[in-house]
């Protein structure tokens, strides 16, 4: 079935969309941008750089990185990391359940995808 992705275009010209929410998430469950950026399959540069746009969208912290030390360190959302990933969670589900009827409709009209042919070579 269809299925609807939401960004979210900020004022300043900002993004904000599935890829930097999975990010913020990793991040969440992992406890380093490191082990997120390779659960996603992205460079840790790129993690960091998505990261970087995000605080600049919200020009506010949305990660805290501590050194290592008896405990191990990590990095971990703030409030306003968390803030912004519940907020774009929540109008992803409002938004997929009113357009539900609708993703049915497209579903129907589009065909499933053909197998590719193997080659003969």
């Amino acid at each position: 079935m269809a299925r609807l992705t939401i960004r979210v275009d900020f004022e300043s010209g900002a993004q904000f969309g599935p890829g930097k929410a999975r990010l913020l998430e990793a991040i969440e469950s992992t406890g380093s941008i490191r082990k997120a950026a390779a659960s996603l399959r992205m460079s840790y540069r790129r993690a960091w750089l998505l990261l970087q746009a995000i605080e600049d969208a919200v020009q506010e912290r949305v990660t805290l990185t501590e050194a290592g030390g008896r405990d191990g360190g990590g990095t971990k959302l703030t409030a306003p990391g968390r803030k912004l990933l519940k907020h774009y969670r929540a109008m992803e589900r409002h938004a997929a359940r009113a357009a539900a009827k609708d993703l049915r409709a497209l579903s129907a009209l589009t065909k499933p995808r053909a197998r590719a042919k193997r080659s003969g070579r």
